[in-house]
């Protein structure tokens, strides 16, 4: 076992772990560490816990020790350094006709590095560019292609539900997300209905996975032979989040499918959730 402190380095980025080096340190904690790319100052995402070795995936870096108002500092005017290396990085890029688009700029709390996060549709040769970068502001230049789901982490906004973007709020990482998931929840496969606002899968689907894995284990599928109250019958439509189903009825196969609840009825056979592979190859640039 090791005692770590979880240190994160942008709003809702990425958690890792560092060793406390002996300080009691609380959540919001600003500290100074010492990182792969140099020191950096973070924020204490959670206060020291026992975790297994096999968590930590290297060495642990020290926290090297709390914030001082002079580093609080220097934070600031590394954000208002990067407003006009913004500026700069945009001119630059015009001037040598790059096909990419510039998203950020950050400074490395030392100030040994500057980097420019861009998206671009695809390779681009920025050798020029960063020479010219490099001449103006005398430090090492690092460009970094970034995907459109960074760039709306980065940029934020408002997503198709009315509320800002669950990357930029929340979502400290991205995971997979696929078609099949959103198959599974019952939703349209129209890309304007299943896709967020960076043109992928919407993150929710994942998240919001596990309860619909629920749900599928407890509610009879489309095809499921059910006994009902009423007799035996197929289930030709249900609805995972309310629990209600619509039966045909064996014996009264041209009436109205009988409403019924979920908890009423006894699977016999249970159905399947079918994927097209049309449907999944049409729609497989979006994962």
């Amino acid at each position: 076992m090791a005692t770590i402190v979880g240190v994160r380095f942008k709003e809702v980025g990425k958690i890792y772990y560092f060793d406390p080096n002996g300080l009691d340190l609380q959540a919001h904690e600003p500290v100074i560490v010492e990182t792969a790319r140099g020191t950096e100052c973070g924020e204490v995402a959670f206060g020291a816990r026992e975790v297994s070795d096999e968590e930590i995936a290297s060495p642990l870096k020290k926290v090297l020790r709390r914030a001082n108002d002079h580093d609080k500092k220097i934070v600031e005017e590394n954000r208002e350094k990067e407003k006009a290396a913004y500026e700069v990085g945009l001119k630059k890029i015009k001037e040598h006709k790059l096909d990419m688009k510039l998203v950020s700029v950050e400074y490395t709390f030392d100030r040994s590095k500057i980097l420019f996060y861009f998206t671009a549709d695809g390779r681009v040769d920025f050798r020029d560019l960063v020479k010219d970068l490099a001449s103006v502001f005398r430090t090492r230049i690092e460009l970094r292609q970034i995907g459109v789901r960074d760039e709306s982490k980065i940029v934020g906004g408002l997503g198709v539900c009315g509320r800002p973007f669950c990357c930029k709020t929340f979502l400290g990482d991205f995971q997979p997300v696929s078609v099949k998931m959103a198959k599974e929840q019952n939703l349209s496969l129209s890309p304007t209905k299943i896709s967020g606002t960076c043109g992928r899968l919407m993150c929710c689907l994942k998240y919001e996975q596990e309860a619909y894995d629920h749900l599928l284990r407890v509610t009879p599928k489309n095809g499921a032979v059910v006994e009902t109250p009423e007799g035996r019958g197929t289930v030709v439509d249900s609805n995972l989040l309310t629990g209600m189903l619509k039966v045909r009825l064996d014996k009264r196969p041209d009436a109205a499918p009988l409403v019924v609840s979920r908890k009423q009825v006894k699977t016999m056979r249970d159905g399947k959730v079918h994927v097209d592979k049309k449907e999944l190859d049409a729609l497989k640039d979006m994962e």
